[in-house]
């Protein structure tokens, strides 16, 4: 039995959508199992010199823990993944894996969870702890999660063209929270609700509203400033006019430009060389499954 799972990388909370927002990016990290092969795993791509190769990796431990529910072992298999999603850089590389694991167990044992995103969606949220990252890659496009664990899934506008910037450096989802209050002013919750509300017009009919929706009273300042670089060119970006936002957890920025308001460069905003600029465009859809 072959099976391939495909996985969107996702940008959540989006500014003032904290916890909450979700948008899947057409940057996808693309896992095959193959029953028939001598059991190995490889790695090619994002962290192919650094990730486990001995089962003990989140996909391997997502599938073990699937199929434990279930009572039922998993055969021996051969796996690769094709990554292209960042790790720890804020665009959803531990909720893709949980995805792709439920997935993979969920085909091999022919459970038929990957036949149904609300299924797939409610066990990612479960075992990764992250709903908005975990809706946009089940659903694809804009996601809305709501911390009774519903999820609504809205059509992005066709004019979005995400570009993200991807520092040289990491932060992990644990770790970013430990900056953030536990309480805030009554005032900063009252503006994210009022942002929050616009950033959906935003988002699905009228991407002229971003540079006003994406603002944040909640996260984003404690997050920028552990890292300097970044904040200088998340400064640079809104002074130019450009509707920014940091990428989940951080450290990567999340920006949307147009024909007439492109995004800078590294190069005018005097940032360090060790960046990348992504345009991976908006993803429709969330997570494909390929049984052969």
């Amino acid at each position: 039995m072959r099976v391939t799972v495909r996985v969107p990388a996702t940008a959540a909370n989006l500014g003032p959508g904290f916890d909450t927002f979700g948008l899947a990016l057409d940057l996808c990290n693309e896992v095959t199992v193959d029953t028939m092969a001598p059991a190995t795993v490889r790695w090619e791509g994002e962290g192919a010199d650094e990730l486990s190769v001995d089962g003990s990796d989140l996909i391997g431990r997502v599938m073990t823990a699937v199929a434990g529910r279930m009572s039922l072992p998993i055969a021996p298999h051969a796996r690769i993944a094709r990554n292209a999603i960042p790790l720890a850089r804020g665009l959803g590389s531990s909720s893709a894996a949980t995805v792709a694991g439920i997935c993979l167990a969920s085909a091999l044992l022919d459970l038929g969870i990957h036949e149904d995103p609300h299924s797939v969606f409610a066990l990612a949220s479960e075992i990764e702890g992250h709903p908005d990252n975990a809706a946009a890659a089940a659903f694809g496009g804009f996601t809305i999660a709501l911390p009774e664990g519903a999820v609504r899934r809205l059509q992005p506008h066709g004019a979005l063209r995400p570009v993200v910037f991807v520092p040289d450096v990491r932060m992990s989802t644990a770790a970013a929270r430990v900056a953030l209050s536990d309480t805030v002013p009554r005032s900063d919750a009252v503006a994210n609700v009022a942002h929050a509300a616009l950033a959906v017009e935003a988002f699905t009919r009228d991407p002229s509203l971003l540079p006003l929706a994406l603002v944040d009273r909640l996260h984003e300042d404690a997050r920028l400033s552990a890292v300097p670089d970044v904040a200088a060119v998340a400064r640079e970006l809104r002074r130019s006019h450009v509707p920014v936002c940091v990428a989940g957890s951080g450290p990567s920025l999340l920006a949307f430009e147009r024909d007439d308001r492109p995004a800078l460069t590294l190069e005018s905003a005097n940032a360090p060389t060790s960046w990348r600029i992504l345009r991976p465009g908006v993803r429709d859809r969330g997570y494909d499954v390929i049984v052969a």
